[in-house]
């Protein structure tokens, strides 16, 4: 196998040289640059990546850790999260958690063994002191864990409003709403509350109906939990759901259940995934602005990197969306 002192010899150059050509370090004519890339080529040499990061101390690489890269949310959030940080010279090391605290515990060990330069939290099973002890720049998506720890966040609360003000708009008052897991510290849990807020003060009590288990993103719970909701309360006339996955449940269980959408029942979901518009009726939806999102979770890590100032509190506004289902 060729080494680096084997590239030097056959380039003519020094070893010193190739390895600021390897590390992109100090002035090197492109010609040089040239022939160092071509002599690497004919040997088949390539660098040791953790040897070169160990000397530089940094690897270029972002550990990502999400609950489920299926869920369209987050397969969309992984994908630009991905792109922008290719564009910053990171690669990213996905995780998927599946919820479980003990596999969210062992990616976050893998990732502190690889050194990478920092971790985007997609997933939030674990205690807050497991974060704080990473020692390592992060960002947390939808969770707040600590004063020093910046966070991502679509104004959640803000959605739940506008899904709450809509309905009533369209003149639903036997509402229902079918939410995620609260017992959850997520900051996606406001979109309930900002939902029962504005309820509240209309004088207007929905139906509520949530998961219990930790691993989320169920298709056969979604389906019970909407079928449980159209055989005990038959009243109910506008459904506000906390996700376009649970949305795309209940339209498909209303619809069996031989009930019209939205002429007997409206749906409002929340993130504007791309298959709430595909669908007929499409999905009227609370919007997370996903892009944004990922390249703001990107460049936090790298200016924490490079300790640069950053916002701890970072909130985006969602935008609302209306499609057939009100």
């Amino acid at each position: 196998m060729a080494t680096i002192h084997d590239v030097a010899l056959r380039a003519g150059v020094s070893v010193t040289t190739v390895s600021r050509v390897l590390n992109n370090r100090g002035y090197i004519s492109q010609k040089t640059r040239d022939k160092v890339y071509q002599t690497m080529n004919e040997l088949n040499y390539r660098p040791n990546e953790i040897a070169r990061s160990l000397l530089r101390k940094q690897s270029n690489v972002i550990g990502l850790i999400i609950p489920d890269v299926s869920h369209p949310f987050f397969g969309e959030l992984a994908n630009y999260i991905e792109y922008y940080a290719y564009q910053n010279g990171f690669k990213i090391m996905l995780c998927n958690s599946h919820m479980e605290p003990s596999k969210e515990r062992e990616y976050v060990e893998m990732l502190k063994g690889n050194r990478v330069d920092g971790i985007i939290m997609g997933s939030h099973t674990l205690e807050v002191d497991e974060y704080m002890n990473l020692n390592s720049p992060i960002v947390t998506i939808d969770r707040q864990i600590g004063a020093d720890i910046p966070y991502i966040s679509s104004d959640n609360y803000q959605g739940g409003v506008i899904a709450a003000e809509l309905l009533l708009a369209k003149g639903r008052r036997k509402l229902a709403h079918i939410c995620g897991n609260l017992e959850l510290q997520m900051l996606s849990n406001r979109r309930t509350a900002g939902f029962m807020d504005v309820l509240e003060a209309h004088g207007v009590k929905p139906v509520t109906m949530h998961e219990t288990d930790l691993n989320v993103f169920s298709q056969k719970q979604y389906t019970e939990l909407v079928e449980r909701l159209l055989v005990e309360h038959p009243e109910v006339d506008g459904l506000f759901v906390t996700s376009d996955l649970i949305a795309i449940h209940a339209l498909k269980q209303i619809v069996a259940h031989g009930r019209k959408v939205p002429e007997d029942i409206a749906i409002i979901g929340y993130d504007d995934i791309r298959a709430a518009g595909y669908l007929s009726p499409g999905i009227t939806t609370i919007r997370q602005p996903v892009q944004e999102l990922a390249e703001l979770a990107v460049d936090l890590i790298r200016r924490q990197i490079v300790e640069e100032e950053i916002n701890m509190k970072n909130i985006l506004p969602v935008t609302l969306v209306e499609r057939e289902t009100t």
